[in-house]
């Protein structure tokens, strides 16, 4: 089959994602251009594309459930008018565990930097979501995320023990030294032992506060 093939077969690999786009790494995991400004709030997709929310001044971040989110990799068209509103989208976070074949972790990255290149092409600005997991997907995922500009991590739900907490930490220093981001954001806790030798490298430390937070917060005050 060639790649004529490809993309007439009812494009259910939605290829359409992808239509001029750059590729990097063995993978060919498709390039973000990435954006030069930085997020002043941000809200989850699933809160984003309620009916109930009218505040557009953030930016939209995918750091929940996969099905929450899943709906727009199904159908982007359906959302793309909606996420058009907002100030700018941190790239889709499919997560990767590590008991996950790795298969199914390569496909997620993919799918994130698919849908963030198409949603930069319909005039979204973007930052790269970066989500690692042990040295296996060390191999590709940092593929096709500009280096010396911004990124965005989660960390919510990565630092609940010590093996979670070092696969954290072992992944950032990885991402540092191949990225060499000027500034990380990071949703979640940002824990002094882990991000503050960055601080002291120059890096911008962005921190938002999760939303499993917050409610914590309004529940026990």
């Amino acid at each position: 089959m060639n790649h004529e093939d490809f993309k007439k077969d009812y494009d259910v690999f939605h290829t359409f994602l992808i239509e001029n786009a750059n590729f990097s790494g063995h993978l060919e995991i498709p390039c973000i251009t990435t954006s030069d400004k930085i997020p002043n709030r941000v809200v989850s997709f699933s809160k984003a594309v309620s009916k109930n929310w009218n505040d557009f001044d953030c930016w939209v971040t995918f750091y929940e459930y996969d099905r929450k989110f899943e709906r727009l990799w199904h159908n982007p068209r359906q959302y793309l008018p909606r996420l058009q509103k907002f100030n700018g989208v941190i790239s889709p976070d499919f997560s990767l565990y590590r008991n996950m074949p790795l298969v199914m972790q390569e496909w997620n990255t993919y799918r994130g930097r698919a849908l963030a290149v198409w949603l930069q092409n319909n005039g979204i600005e973007i930052i790269p979501n970066v989500r690692y997991n042990d040295e296996r997907t060390y191999e590709f995922c940092f593929d096709g995320i500009e280096k010396n500009k911004s990124v965005a991590v989660g960390t919510h739900g990565c630092l609940k023990n010590k093996e979670d907490i070092l696969y954290f930490k072992l992944g950032l220093a990885v991402m540092v030294n191949r990225l060499t981001p000027k500034n990380i954001i990071v949703y979640g806790a940002a824990p002094d032992r882990i991000f503050q030798p960055y601080r002291d490298r120059g890096i911008n430390i962005i921190v938002f506060e999760s939303e499993f937070a917050k409610t914590r917060k309004q529940v026990t005050a």
